[in-house]
This record gives C-alpha cells, structure tokens and sequence, in this order.
C-alpha cells in the first residue's frame, strides 16, 4: 500500500475528482484561451517535473518521498523552489482545471497543496535539516518552500 501514499497518486486522484465533477455537472463554460491557457499550464509542470527530477539523478539521490537523502539539490529549478516537483504537481492541477473546466479546483487546489505539504514536504524538510544540518540551514532562508 506504500505505493499509493505517492505524490503522483494523489495528484492523479486530484485530476480524477475534478473529471468526475464535471462528469456529473458538465463543467464550467470557460472561453477557448482559459483552456489553452490550462493546456500551457499542464505542459509547463511537466516540463518543470522533467528537469526537476533530472536533477536527483545528477545528484545520484532519490526522488522517491520517505527516503533518506543522500544530497541536498540545490542548483536548476531548485535555485528559485525547495520543491520543484511540487509545484509542477499544483500546476498540472490547476492546469486540469481549466482544460476540463472543473469549477472545484479552486478548492482543490489549495487542498491539494496543504495535503503535499503536511504529507510530504514538511517531513522531507526535517530528514534534509537532520542529514545536512549546515547546508539546510543556508539554503532554507536563501529558498522558498513553493515560490
């Protein structure tokens, strides 16, 4: 069951409620360009996840939630966001969104933050802080969590 408690799942989870949603209500009528603008918005988090998770394999370290880090990434997307990943997670959400016009995600969204972060980004903050006291310390205050 490990492998559901995944920040890919529960994004996955997130997309599939918002397409219920508009399966049962038929979704929102947004204009052409909000859903071009959410197509931008879904390939620009993948694009951010993809040089993201680029750079734990240059830095020989797991991106996998729940493991010990054997470095602290700090370079790449990680200069401007502690959690790049993440952030490319809410933004392929919100991205969703407006693609299938699912009026919800302006609740999901700040949910689906809260949970990664309660979830996931808090508990990866402290075993970052325990493993690289020194170098946590200076890139946490040089660093926001999101943005």
């Amino acid at each position: 069951m490990k492998w559901l408690d995944l920040p890919p799942v529960w994004l996955g989870m997130a997309i599939l409620a918002l397409w219920f949603e508009v399966s049962q209500t038929g979704g929102a009528a947004f204009p052409g360009w909000v859903e071009m603008a959410g197509w931008g918005l879904i390939a620009a988090g993948l694009f951010m996840a993809v040089l993201a998770l680029s750079a734990f394999t240059a830095a020989k370290t797991s991106p996998i939630p729940h493991t010990r880090p054997s470095a602290i990434i700090t370079t790449g997307l990680y200069r401007w966001s502690r959690n790049p990943i993440y952030l490319a997670d809410a933004t392929m959400l919100l991205g969703a969104s407006l693609v299938l016009g699912a009026v919800s995600g302006v609740v999901l969204l700040p949910a689906f933050v809260v949970l990664i972060e309660r979830r996931f980004i808090l508990a990866e903050e402290a075993r970052l802080a325990a493993a690289f006291p020194d170098e946590w310390e200076v890139y946490q205050s040089q660093v926001r969590r999101w943005l």
